[in-house]
Formats: C-alpha cells, sequence, structure tokens
C-alpha cells in the first residue's frame, strides 16, 4: 500500500515541472512570435532612417571633398564618404532583402540562394565599416605623429588603391563559405541569415566565426590605439603652443581626430556585443549543445543585429553633428550668456573709463587755466611797475 506512493508523488513532481518549463517555453515562444510580428515596422523604419541619414552625410562629405585643397583632409573625407557610402548600399541591399523575406513570411528553413546572398551581404558590409574605420585612424594617426612622412606616403591614388584593397579583403571573407569554410543559416525569426553559430557548429564554421569576429575586434582595437595616440598627441602639442602658423592645421586635425573617436565610440557599442557573442555562442555550441539557453542566444543575437544596424544610422551623423562649423555654433549658443554679460561689464567699464578720462581731463584743463590767468596777472604789474620806474 504504502510502496507505490512515492513513486506517484515522484511523478507528480515530475510531472508539474514539466509543465511548469512547457508554460514557460510557450510563454517565451509567445512573446518572440509578438516581436517578430512587430519586427516588419522596426526594419522598415531602421531601412528609412539609414538611407536618409547616410545620404544627407554624403552629400555633405562629397562636397567638403571638393572644396578641399589640403591633402590630407582630403584623404580623411575620401575615406569618410566610402565609409558612408558602404553603409548607404548595406541598408538599401540588405534591408530590401530583410523585407522580402517578412513579406514572404519566412520562417526557419533550409539554408538556399537567399540566405547566401544575404548572409554574404551582412559579413561584407559589417566588415567594411571596421575596416574603414581602423584605416582611417592610422592614417590621421601617421599625420598626427609624423606628418612629413605622411606627406610623402598618402596621396590619393594610394588611398583609392587602398580602398580597393579594403572591399577586396570584406569580400573575401564574406565569400568564404562557397570554398566550404562556414555556412550561413536562417536566423531567428527567420527573416536574416548569418554564420552558423548556433546549431552544429562544425569546425569550419568555428574557423568561419574566429576570422570574422577576429578581424572586427581586431580594427576595432588598432582603431582605438591609435585614435589614443592621436589625441595625446594633439593634446601635447597644444599644452607646447606651437607657433601660430601651424594653427589651422592643428583646427583640421582635432576635427578629424574627434570624429574619428565619435566612430570609434559608436563602433565598440554597437558592434561588439554581436562579435563577442557570435564568438561564444559558437564555441559552446561546438563543445556542447546549447540546451535550454538555445532560445536565450537567439534573442540575444538578434539584439546584436540591431546594434550593428543602428551603427550604420549613427555613423553619418557623427560627421554631421562635430563638425567644425556646428560645433562652432553649438559653442556660441551655449556660451552666449556668459558672452552678454562679459560684454555688458566690458561696455559699463569702458564707459566708466571715458568718465573718469573726462573728468580728469576737465581737472586738468581748469588747473593749466588756473596757472595761467594767474602769469598773464603778474606779468602785467610787472610792465607797470617798469613803466613807473623808466618814465
Amino acid at each position: 500500500m504504502t510502496g507505490p506512493s512515492p513513486p506517484m508523488l515522484l511523478s507528480n513532481r515530475s510531472r508539474g515541472g514539466l509543465a511548469a518549463m512547457a508554460a514557460k517555453r510557450d510563454n517565451m515562444t509567445g512573446e518572440w512570435s509578438d516581436l517578430a510580428k512587430r519586427s516588419p515596422t522596426v526594419a522598415g523604419l531602421y531601412m528609412t532612417l539609414g538611407i536618409l541619414s547616410n545620404v544627407v552625410a554624403l552629400v555633405i562629405l562629397v562636397k567638403a571633398y571638393y572644396r578641399m585643397n589640403r591633402r590630407s583632409k582630403a584623404t580623411f573625407l575620401l575615406l569618410a564618404s566610402s565609409l558612408v557610402a558602404t553603409d548607404l548600399a548595406g541598408h538599401i541591399i540588405a534591408g530590401a532583402l530583410v523585407l522580402r523575406l517578412y513579406l514572404l513570411e519566412a520562417g526557419l528553413d533550409s539554408p538556399d540562394s537567399t540566405c547566401s546572398f544575404l548572409g554574404v551581404c551582412m559579413v561584407f558590409f559589417g566588415l567594411c565599416p571596421l575596416f574603414l574605420g581602423c584605416s582611417m585612424a592610422v592614417e590621421r594617426c601617421l599625420g598626427v605623429t609624423r606628418p612629413l612622412l605622411h606627406a610623402s606616403l598618402v596621396s590619393t591614388a594610394r588611398t583609392k588603391l587602398c580602398l580597393s584593397g579594403i572591399l577586396l579583403a570584406a569580400l573575401c571573407v564574406a565569400l568564404m563559405p562557397i570554398f566550404s569554410l562556414g555556412s550561413y543559416t536562417y536566423q531567428y525569426p527567420g527573416t536574416w541569415c548569418f554564420i552558423s553559430v548556433l546549431n552544429n557548429v562544425g569546425p569550419q564554421d568555428l574557423a568561419f566565426v574566429l576570422l570574422f569576429s577576429g578581424l572586427g575586434l581586431a580594427s576595432l582595437a588598432v582603431a582605438f590605439v591609435c585614435n589614443t595616440i592621436s589625441g595625446l598627441t594633439l593634446v601635447w602639442a597644444r599644452l607646447r603652443r606651437k607657433p601660430r602658423g601651424c594653427r589651422s592645421t592643428k583646427s583640421h586635425d582635432i576635427e578629424m581626430v574627434v570624429q574619428l573617436v565619435g566612430i570609434m565610440v559608436t563602433s565598440c557599442i554597437c558592434w561588439s556585443p554581436l562579435l563577442i557573442l557570435g564568438l561564444m555562442s559558437a564555441i559552446r555550441s561546438h563543445n556542447e549543445s546549447l540546451g535550454e539557453d538555445l532560445e536565450k542566444y537567439r534573442y540575444l543575437m538578434m539584439k546584436g543585429v540591431h546594434l550593428a544596424a543602428l551603427n550604420q544610422i549613427l555613423d553619418p551623423w557623427v560627421y554631421i553633428l562635430l563638425r567644425r562649423a556646428v560645433l562652432r555654433k553649438i559653442c556660441l549658443v551655449t556660451n552666449q550668456p556668459a558672452n552678454l554679460r562679459e560684454n555688458a561689464s566690458r561696455r559699463w567699464e569702458d564707459s566708466s573709463f571715458r568718465g573718469l578720462e573726462k573728468s580728469s581731463l576737465k581737472r586738468t584743463w581748469e588747473q593749466h587755466a588756473a596757472q595761467g590767468f594767474r602769469g598773464g596777472h603778474l606779468s602785467g604789474r610787472g610792465g607797470r611797475d617798469r613803466h613807473l620806474l623808466h618814465p
């Protein structure tokens, strides 16, 4: 009678636990399905904002490039224009493919040609901004620390050759799955494709993730080091108070370094989560099954891609807002109350000084007039005395 009761109690508990886990999983799946249903609006908003922002920034940079006569600034503007152009192309091509998958109501199906092409676009347009930001940081570091060497090495033709090499390197990495190094698969909720990092990660997939994440993180690290060196060099030159002839050059260098720091900060914030998370999930999935953490990793990967897409929206605003003209206007607006008080005090001091000057001049004139009157009176009396003595 009492023997079978413990197994019955254990069975009820296990059934209750399984039911609770199933309910939790259903609730989580329901939340993510609702999120996926709302995502087309988010994807369309990202695409629209990205296109508008990059078009505005590209127009500004192209105009500045054709107006600029200094070669170092022209090289920087050429690289910046290329970065914004690749961001614009990424929003148009990859964004159109994602919206198409939403309209087709695609699910987590097996990879096809559309998935492979979208995966190539994701990797290519992801690496290009990181490579270009790194090359811009290296170019500015060389221009600030070794200006003579920069003038002898950097030219427009060599810059265009470097751009071609950067684009070719990013394309070669993106096409690695064609040579059986890695693969692209649909990612949750089935509307975008990326490197296989969650399920059935083989040695080739792991090598591909290591290559992609390693290149991205290395680009961010090199950009950080070069921008730090450039910033410290400019601060040291400012403290040493260089001659006034270098003031214009230093202002251009400061503007470019400030923009590069803005690019580096946005890239680190937006790209580091996806790069690190993809690497961690691929290593864990290769060693063991993700199990119950699979849904969590899917959700985090989706958020990481949203952040990476946000980077391509924020990059053009770095150039739009961190220009010298805009920064000068912001400084004038923020310092306007202080300037008004300074001008008022200066006018009061000037008026007080003029009043004191007038009063002092008036007293001096009166003193001279009084002395002249007494001197004339004495000379008149002396003349009369001489007349009496010599008739």
